[in-house]
């Protein structure tokens, strides 16, 4: 059974950082792409930022220049760097994964910026 646990999350204010992690586990032959998505109150999940197995990344146009994707291939691990965080990307973050060719996802996490 493969899951995905992000942690991370919290209350941070406005212009602040925050790391996200989501580890995969379970008996994990490969791993392909891998991305965060978002879904705030009231509004459709939206991807956030998106990493292939060879870590070419893109993103939200929303997200462009303040966070940041990156894998760590070896704990099968991704990770979403936020800075300058605004109030607009408070939401809960999902990660997602495909993993032996299947799609995964994560329970997600809390992201509260607010002041």
């Amino acid at each position: 059974q493969v899951q995905l646990v992000e942690s991370g999350g919290g209350l941070v204010q406005p212009g602040g950082p925050l790391r996200l992690s989501c580890a995969a586990s379970g008996t994990i032959f490969s791993i392909d792409a891998m991305g965060w998505y978002r879904q705030a109150p009231g509004k459709q999940r939206e991807l956030v930022a998106h990493i292939t197995s060879g870590s070419k990344t893109n993103y939200a146009d929303s997200v462009k220049g303040r966070f940041t994707i990156s894998r760590d291939n070896a704990k099968n691990t991704v990770y979403l760097q936020l800075n300058s965080l605004k109030p607009e990307d408070t939401a809960v973050y999902y990660c997602h994964g495909i993993i032996n060719k299947y799609e995964y996802w994560g329970q997600g996490t809390q992201v509260t910026v607010s002041s």
